[in-house]
């Protein structure tokens, strides 16, 4: 495995703890105090982290494939929410997820 495609799935990794710890920051009281809250602020440094493990995975990896792999992370993102925040997770959604992955799987060995 090239170390583009290890960039990419730390991209992908990393943005989702970026997103994780967005919505655990999202309980606090006010817009401002979810702005301020540390949660929030680390999870915009995951971002800032996987924009840059992103632009390393282009340097050798086909936008149009880099792209729809980090489709994976919708499938984890479904995932985390509904073990970890108590998310529903329904017939549709779980459907929705199967095709999602399979059409990463398609993308990816293409």
């Amino acid at each position: 495995m090239s170390p583009f495609w290890i960039a990419l799935g730390a991209a992908i990794c990393t943005s989702l703890l970026g997103q994780t710890l967005l919505k655990a920051g999202s309980g606090a009281a006010s817009f401002i105090g979810q702005l301020l809250d540390w949660r929030t602020l680390l999870g915009l440094v995951f971002y800032g982290g996987a924009a840059m493990l992103y632009i390393v995975a282009l340097r050798r990896i086909p936008m149009s494939v880099a792209l729809p792999c980090t489709a994976v992370s919708y499938i984890a993102a479904a995932l985390i929410g509904h073990y970890g925040f108590g998310e529903p997770l329904g017939p549709v959604h779980v459907t929705a997820i199967g095709v999602i992955a399979v059409g990463v799987v398609m993308l990816a060995l293409a």
